[in-house]
């Protein structure tokens, strides 16, 4: 069976980032959105009466990542990938003051089998070279030269991900039976 480097994102692909986010957001400004309301990339588009430092400022709060729960599935599935032989990497758009908490906080809490040295932190996904890219952010798979999987999210909906050359997943489970498939394999 083929071996895959296999590029994973995190926030919202292996971890529920928005709901943490939003909630935050919300009750620190008497507001009430909710996640479907989130149909743009762009939050500024969304929380118009915030600023963006507002709205960016719950990130920089390490506890925040002390309340984000895996993706249903992620690490189940991704440990299945590793164990299958596949290089996985966690490739990550993290600002540098939000890397340690990630790291300490998310990964090595849920995701115990991935090292640091296994975690990649860019801003330009595109430049990494992979066989696969898993990621909820349409910006990360344009121009890339890997598998586009697009994780299924409100902010990403709009988008025709087949026409663009992605596969849409909305699970875990999915996104294994096809990269089983993609290498010739049964499991």
């Amino acid at each position: 069976m083929e071996k895959l480097t296999i590029l994973v994102d995190m926030d919202d692909t292996m971890v529920d980032l928005m709901s943490v986010w939003i909630a935050r957001l919300n009750k620190q400004y008497g507001l009430s959105i909710k996640n479907s309301d989130i149909c743009v990339w762009d939050l500024m588009q969304i929380f118009t009466a915030l600023t963006k430092e507002q709205i960016y400022a719950p990130l920089h709060d390490p506890e925040l990542w002390d309340e984000l729960q895996p993706i249903e599935g992620s690490v189940k599935y991704i440990k299945k990938l590793i164990d299958d032989g596949h290089n996985v990497y966690v490739v990550t758009s993290a600002h540098y003051k939000t890397f340690q908490p990630k790291i300490e906080k998310v990964i090595l809490k849920y995701f115990p089998y991935i090292s640091w040295r296994n975690v990649i932190v860019t801003s330009k996904k595109q430049m990494i070279k992979g066989d696969i890219l898993i990621d909820d952010a349409v910006h990360n798979h344009i121009g890339g030269d890997y598998r586009k999987f697009l994780m299924n999210a409100p902010h990403n909906q709009n988008y025709d991900a087949e026409a663009n050359g992605m596969i849409r997943v909305s699970s875990w489970k999915e996104i294994y039976e096809l990269i089983v498939n993609i290498c010739g394999g049964v499991k």
